[in-house]
Order: C-alpha cells, then sequence, then structure tokens
C-alpha cells in the first residue's frame, strides 16, 4: 500500500471517503438509479412510451397481480425503434391489450370474456375477427400465439398502467432536474461569486446586494413565479429550479476567492501578466471547488424535492410523463382506502434518492476537509 505522502490530494480524499460506510453505500445507490434512469426502458416491464399503457380494467390490481391478456394488434404497426430511440423514448406498443377471464374460438372470430375484478355485474364481451390477427401481423391464426400473461409487481394504478415502470420512469425526471439545476447553480454562482470575490470594492457591493434580495426571497416562490412566466413542462422545471439555487453557490464561492485571492501563486501571476480570467478560471477556482462540491449535493437534493413539489401542484412536469411528485398528487387521495401504497412508494423512492445524495454531501465534506 502506499504511503500517504505519495498520494495526490483527490487520492486522499478518496481513501477517506471509502472508509465511511455510508458515504460508500449512497454513492452505490445513487449509480444504480442513474443506470436504471439511462436503461429503463430496457428493463421496465411497459416499454412505451412513459409507460402509458392503460388497460382500463386493471385498474388499482394489488402488487403481484397477474392476469392473461390477448394481444389484439393495431390496424397501424409502428416502426421498430433503434436502440437510442428506444433508450431515450421507448417502444410504441403494437398490440391493444385486452384482459380476460376466458376465450371461446370459433373458426372465424373469438369471443373474449374481458376481465371482471369482482366478478360481479354484466358481463363484458369482445369479439374479435381473425382477419385483425392474419392481416396485421403473420399468417399464424393461433390464438394461443397472442396470448401472454402480465404479472404486475406493483400493481397497477387508477388508469390500468404498470406502476413499477412508472416508479422507475419517475428517476429519470428527478435525477435529470437535479442534475439540470446543479450544473446551472454551479455556473451562474462561480460566475457572480467569482466577480465578487476577486474585483471586490464597487463590483462585490452590486453582487452582495443582488444575492442578499435573491437569498430573502422563499425559492418555492421564485420557482412558482419563473414557472408560471415560461409555462409547464420539463425544460421549464429544469430552467426554473437551476435559476434559483445558485446564491448559496455565490456566497461561499465570493468568500472562498477573498481568502485566496492574496496568495503567493495569485500574486506570481499578476505578476507574469496573466489576464484576470485565466487567474480566476485556472488558479483560484480549482483550490475553492471543494466546498462548491459539498453544496452541489445538497443542492442535488433539493432540487429533487422542489421538483416533486412543483409536480404535486400542477405546474411542474405534465402527465403523461411520470414524475414522482405527479404521482403522488394523482393517488393521494387512496391513502384513505386500501391502495395507500400508490401514494406513499414515490414518497419512500424520493425519500430515499434525497437521504442518498444528503449522505453523499456529508461523506464528501468529511472526505474533502483539508484540516484532515
Amino acid at each position: 500500500m502506499k504511503n500517504n505522502r505519495f498520494l495526490s490530494p483527490s487520492q486522499m480524499a478518496w481513501q477517506r471517503y471509502r472508509k465511511n460506510a455510508t458515504g460508500m453505500i449512497s454513492l452505490i445507490f445513487i449509480i444504480l438509479c442513474v443506470l436504471l434512469a439511462i436503461f429503463a426502458y430496457y428493463i421496465i416491464p411497459d416499454d412505451t412510451p412513459d409507460a402509458n399503457t392503460q388497460i382500463l380494467e386493471i385498474s388499482t390490481q394489488k402488487p403481484g397481480f397477474g392476469v392473461d391478456v390477448l394481444l389484439v394488434p393495431k390496424p397501424v404497426r409502428p416502426e421498430k425503434a433503434g436502440f437510442l430511440k428506444k433508450l431515450w423514448s421507448g417502444q410504441p406498443s403494437a398490440f391493444r391489450q385486452i384482459p380476460f377471464d376466458s376465450l371461446k374460438v370459433g373458426e372465424t372470430s373469438t369471443t373474449v370474456y374481458v376481465f371482471n375484478p369482482e366478478h360481479s355485474g354484466e358481463v363484458k364481451t369482445e369479439v374479435i375477427d381473425h382477419e385483425v390477427f392474419t392481416t396485421n401481423c403473420t399468417d399464424s391464426t393461433n390464438i394461443e400465439d397472442f396470448v401472454v400473461h402480465r404479472r404486475f409487481i406493483l400493481g397497477t394504478d387508477q388508469f390500468g398502467r404498470d406502476f413499477l415502470s412508472r416508479i422507475i420512469l419517475g428517476t429519470r425526471i428527478s435525477l435529470s432536474v437535479g442534475f439540470i439545476a446543479v450544473i446551472l447553480s454551479v455556473v451562474i454562482g462561480l460566475f457572480i461569486g467569482g466577480l465578487g470575490g476577486f474585483f471586490r470594492g464597487r463590483v462585490d457591493d452590486v453582487v452582495m446586494w443582488f444575492i442578499n434580495v435573491v437569498w430573502s426571497l422563499p425559492t418555492l416562490l421564485i420557482v412558482i413565479a419563473i414557472t408560471f412566466a415560461l409555462g409547464k413542462g420539463v425544460v421549464q422545471v429544469f430552467i426554473a429550479v437551476g435559476l434559483t439555487m445558485w446564491v448559496e453557490v455565490a456566497r461561499v464561492t465570493r468568500g472562498q476567492i477573498l481568502s485566496v485571492r492574496e496568495t503567493t501563486f495569485v500574486e506570481a501571476g499578476r505578476a507574469l501578466g496573466f489576464r484576470n480570467a485565466r487567474i480566476i478560471i485556472r488558479h483560484i477556482i480549482p483550490n475553492v471547488i471543494n466546498p462548491i462540491i459539498v453544496i452541489s449535493a445538497a443542492n442535488f437534493a433539493t432540487a429533487i424535492l422542489l421538483e416533486a413539489g412543483l409536480s404535486f401542484l400542477g405546474i411542474g412536469v405534465q402527465p403523461p410523463t411520470p414524475s414522482w411528485g405527479s404521482m403522488i398528487k394523482e393517488n393521494y387521495a387512496y391513502i384513505i382506502l386500501n391502495d395507500a401504497y400508490l401514494a406513499i412508494l414515490p414518497g419512500i423512492a424520493i425519500m430515499l434518492l434525497v437521504l442518498a445524495f444528503m449522505l453523499m454531501g456529508n461523506a464528501l465534506r468529511e472526505a474533502l476537509d483539508v484540516k484532515k
């Protein structure tokens, strides 16, 4: 094993981070969530866009529910999506799905006795002509080739959609909003904080006045105002959340640069004739980046909560795009019924992801502590 005096600061920080059990567990959990988000459409049972296959006959079924489904070819078959297209937006289904209790196969048509969860009331039937299968799909006339058994691990929501698929796809929105928000906050915060800390004087006074004004306003209200101004949608949420989280980054950056700008290597840069932009970007920021990394982990968690709150209020991500906040909104009425898990599971997902980023931030703070 190498002696610590032969390791770079980043290697020493990584060694300290590895010794933090909660930090490593949170990092592994976050990596798994990122992989789930990226390859979601290759993992989830319902790989249609937004996992939005609605089968109203099987709405609000319990976890572990299974049913036989007849796949009826659609009149127009969608093109098969390539690897990247499916990775991004999924594969449109070529079949209409009919859950059934039993089938009565005739010579030219099949009578489908549609699934009846309560086994009471009028029995719904649907007659499917065999020409639908031979014309739109294959030459097969064997109905059994179009019958599959579907199992819903987490049950279905009120629209009969696979709940597990929706939960996994919701990871994409949360991580995307957090990532974009952190990037925007770091870029804006470093720029504004760097200006105030490096140039001081009137520039610093204006910067601090602007920071204090924004800091005094409630973050959620600013996000809601920006969302109303830009409109509803995923991109608008990215921008709104990102534009409200730079203040803390700017304050920390300004304070760090105020202490670093008087050091010898900065004076040497000025003596060599380096431009201010080069001194700030190449010499000062790398020496003040550690606390920014810690703040970014906390901002990531805050961005996830803000997105969930906006979606719950109906001004964030719009249906049918799955978002944990909108899933809670759609199903919170079931909390007092027997299907409370429809609202509780998205809440648990938010809690776990936010907790993972907060624990990672704490571990990063200890690992990057220069006093150690």
